[in-house]
């Protein structure tokens, strides 16, 4: 199109909209900045297809057009910007806005943010307008009731508290603070976490792109403050239509009005479903569900987890479940393992909604819990439950696909014992109070597992995905970001009474971002992927290949053994290769344990510290470090020290510097 035409054309749109033109011709004369697409906060061309495909755009607040103020970027707990995507987001004052311009088609859009809250806990709520093109707004109405956790695990909800575990060592006073003359004083609110929350809106129309979104602040807001992180954009599609020959729930008496209790109607549901191999149908609406509905050789479909909401609160039990629990809501379980499990159970395309806002572990308030041999987890979208995805095994056969998984007290998905032959694909785990994605081998090996093409970000405690113990176990493809402390991107541990590693264990063509965090116990750097020996020595053959390091805060790859059995555990037979390490604050590879590792075609730059840090078991004897590294060839690059893997470190000279000196890297950019 030629100058001439386009200004014409601009005219033509500008003279429509002041005439009272309507949504198209006002689209033009809307046109907003190029967004900034991002995935995890970073570049999508930079990952290398890695990470879940869920159909919907991010943008980063901080990327977008704002009156408001950008904080971060900061990689300190216990801060707002830290638990950011990309470690930064924008703070909207009342009266002020951010504003994104449309990158496609949208109707749907996912608002991730902060609100202060109250003085002694518990929440506020506060409006967010949301405009398009300056028109059409909807107000939402957003609240911390879900956030803002303080103090020592298992966390609480009360700002003023002091330490829960004053016979605990604490590592902000270096002691036992009942044993400790004077007694030390600790500031309030004592460890702040858990900041951000999510909600989702349907827009009612579908705006195209270059048309702008506004979240504004109404200037009479009751928040002081209104954090913005994310704005997730995308265009739904129609709701799905009722399965041929399904049980409708509303004909067992369900209320897709959310008024009346619908969980004996979903039984009644089920049960006729059994009799007869039908699917239970659950038609858009919003179904209030306080307890769990127990399923096994049942199809339970929705029509969209926009449309199908299935939503619950947190009830307290008169007296504690055999199981410990005292509180019950909604969610879907199997049959418990000891009673042999349940089998041929597929839960497809709905929301789960719970209303937990407080960690008790012995609480069975997850989205999805049990066990579930044969069976399908596809489509759904699970909020404010204690985890998104429970399972206790033995357990065989569990295809987990195409979930959303957000604002969790604790985990995200875990395989508790002996969970075999399963797979967790093409998931979506944001903010997370525990792990995002764990196999957790205790008291049985989970085995056969693959974990592939995840995201995971911003878990607020504890490791993006973390493997304790099993066998032949794999992850690979996955996408994780932004963890927060006590943790990093990926672990495999011998820690929790979990079996020993067995068989091969494969990580494959991640990527991590913005991961080697501080470990605030040992008061050390981690590293975005780290191999921890605790209970077990560490030495089935794990193969490291393909991955990728992006930007890490200290280093890329950690091994380490705790102090007090660092002579009895070690860690052997891991195998690093065909690695790309993009930035680190410190190391490339921190040892700190007895054992070994091989290096082939490790290729690092932008190194802040020496390529290894080899401590070994801290024995220092004249033979050289507990740890020895083999270097099999095509392992370049490194940084101002020189190369990252040089001949003088190897086997194991000691290189040992407890606390090295961070050097931020730059962001991370292509490879030639």
């Amino acid at each position: 199109m030629s100058h001439r035409k386009r200004q014409l054309s601009l005219a033509v749109a500008v003279g429509l909209l002041a005439a009272g033109g309507g949504i198209g011709t006002a689209h033009a004369a809307a046109q907003g900045p190029q967004p900034v697409v991002t995935k995890a906060g970073i570049d999508p061309s930079l990952l290398r297809g890695r990470g879940a495909n869920l159909g919907f755009a991010e943008q980063n607040a901080f990327n977008a057009r704002t009156d408001g103020t950008v904080i971060g970027p900061d990689t300190t707990p216990y801060t707002l910007a830290s638990e950011a995507t990309g470690r930064k987001a924008v703070s909207l004052a009342p009266g002020q806005y951010v504003e994104f311009t449309l990158p496609a088609d949208t109707d749907a859009i996912t608002v991730r943010y902060s609100l202060p809250d109250a003085p002694d806990g518990g929440g506020i709520t506060a409006p967010l307008d949301v405009t398009v093109n300056g028109h059409h707004r909807q107000t939402m109405t957003l609240t911390s009731q879900y956030a803002w956790l303080y103090n020592e695990y298992p966390f609480t909800n009360d700002p003023n508290a002091g330490p829960l575990h004053p016979d605990w060592w604490t590592t902000e006073c270096g002691c036992v603070p009942d044993q400790t003359t004077p007694a030390p004083v600790f500031p309030t609110p004592f460890r702040p976490s858990h900041f951000y929350d999510e909600q989702r809106l349907l827009l009612g129309h579908r705006y195209r792109a270059g048309d702008v979104i506004r979240l504004a602040v109404p200037a009479g807001s009751p928040a002081a403050a209104t954090a913005i992180d994310v704005l997730d954009t995308q265009d739904v599609p129609a709701p799905l239509p009722a399965p041929d020959h399904a049980f409708d729930v509303r004909d067992f008496g369900a209320d897709p009005t959310g008024v009346k209790d619908s969980a004996d109607a979903f039984d009644a549901a089920v049960a006729a479903a059994q009799r007869t191999g039908r699917t239970v149908w659950v038609p858009p609406g919003t179904y209030q569900v306080n307890r769990h509905i127990i399923v096994d050789h049942v199809t339970i479909q929705g029509a969209g987890s926009w449309y199908t909401v299935i939503k619950g609160h947190q009830v307290t039990l008169p007296t504690p479940a055999p199981d410990g629990s005292v509180h019950t809501g909604v969610g879907f379980y199997g049959k418990d393992a000891s009673a042999g499990g349940s089998h041929d159970v597929h839960l497809r395309d709905f929301a789960i909604e719970g209303d937990v806002r407080e960690r008790i572990d012995t609480d069975q308030v997850n989205g999805v819990g049990g066990a579930l041999s044969d069976s399908s987890i596809e489509g759904l979208y699970i909020h404010h439950t204690k985890v998104g995805i429970w399972l206790d095994g033995p357990m065989d056969n569990l295809r987990i696909k195409n979930n959303q998984i957000a604002d969790q007290i604790a985990d995200g998905i875990n395989f508790h014992g002996g969970v075999t032959n399963s797979l967790i694909a093409n998931n979506f785990v944001r903010n997370t109070g525990d792990d995002g994605i764990a196999l957790w081998s205790q008291p049985a090996a989970d085995a056969h597992d693959v974990i592939d093409h995840n995201t995971v970000q911003t878990p607020v405690l504890a490791n993006g995905i973390a493997l304790y113990g099993g066998s032949d176990l794999t992850v690979s493809g996955n996408l994780v970001a932004d963890p927060i402390r006590e943790g990093s991107a990926i672990q495999l541990g011998t820690r929790f009474g979990a079996v020993p590693f067995a068989g091969q264990i494969s990580v494959a063509d991640n990527t991590t971002v913005r991961a080697g965090t501080f470990e605030l116990n040992w008061k050390i750097g981690l590293g975005a992927i780290w191999f921890y020996a605790l209970e077990h020595s560490l030495d089935a053959n794990v193969q490291v290949t393909g991955d990728d390091f992006l930007d890490n805060t200290y280093d890329a790859i950690m091994l380490v053994s705790d102090w007090g059995v660092k002579d009895q555990y070690s860690i052997s037979n891991v195998h690093f290769s065909h690695i790309r390490v993009d930035g680190t604050g410190t190391d490339v590879v921190s040892a700190r344990a007895a054992g070994s590792a091989t290096f082939q075609d490790v290729v690092a730059r932008n190194v802040g510290a020496v390529g290894v840090n080899n401590c070994g078991s801290f024995h220092f004897t004249s033979a050289g470090s507990e740890f020895s590294l083999t270097d099999l060839g095509g392992n370049t690059g490194g940084g101002t020290t020189g190369a990252w893997l040089a001949p003088w470190e190897l086997p194991n000279t000691i290189t040992c510097a407890d606390r090295p000196t961070v050097v931020p890297p730059p962001a991370p950019s292509p490879w030639k």
